[in-house]
């Protein structure tokens, strides 16, 4: 079965996540895997900072470790130079009810076309396969700090809006947006840092 084209915005990607949702009374990683694509990395990056971003679904206990370990788990293949994501089935099968789900589409549909109205094809040149290999780096640093930083205030939704800028700035091929993650991602550690010296 062929995949569905990859998402070049947020609007796009809202709208593959609805169409794979329909009819369905839970929604799984497994599931949002599928809508993105098992290739897509920007698209991956940005659920799971979403993900950490929206309280309905960050709230539940958790969520946003398994969302680092995602991160995690794509970082490191995508380094090891896997085209195709392999995720744990214990990860892909963890699910959220349709209710939890559809309310958390709603409140990103508010802010998504203001926000892909920003993007735009910018610094090119930070999301070829050099600079994708350096955000996952950098995704792949936010990962391991993510369970310590549910400890500190604030830094988590740090890490949310890294990885969040970050998945965008790949997904619509803009290397401003990418740079604005990077600065989000170390502002974020310099944060944590402070907290605990």
């Amino acid at each position: 079965m062929s995949e569905s084209p990859e998402a070049t915005n947020l609007t796009e990607l809202i709208q593959a996540m609805e169409e794979k949702a329909d009819g369905m009374s839970h929604v799984s990683v497994n599931d949002i895997v599928d809508a993105v694509g098992r290739r897509s990395f920007g698209p991956l990056l940005l659920i799971a900072g979403i993900i950490t971003l929206i309280p309905v679904i960050s709230g539940i206990p958790g969520v946003p470790t398994f969302m680092a370990v995602l991160v995690l788990l794509v970082s490191i293949q995508l380094l090891a130079g896997r085209r195709t994501f392999w995720l744990p089935k214990w990860l892909l099968n963890r699910s959220v009810s349709r209710k939890s789900f559809d309310k958390s589409l709603h409140i990103m549909q508010k802010p998504a076309k203001w926000i892909d109205s920003l993007l735009g094809a910018r610094l090119v040149w930070m999301t070829n396969d050099a600079g994708i290999r350096v955000t996952a780096l950098a995704c792949l640093a936010v990962a391991v700090a993510m369970p310590p930083m549910e400890l500190v205030p604030f830094t988590a939704n740090g890490a949310g809006v890294a990885l969040t800028l970050l998945g965008l700035g790949l997904v619509a091929h803009d290397g401003v947006v990418l740079s604005l993650g990077f600065l989000v991602t170390g502002a974020t550690f310099v944060a944590m840092l402070m907290y605990f010296l």
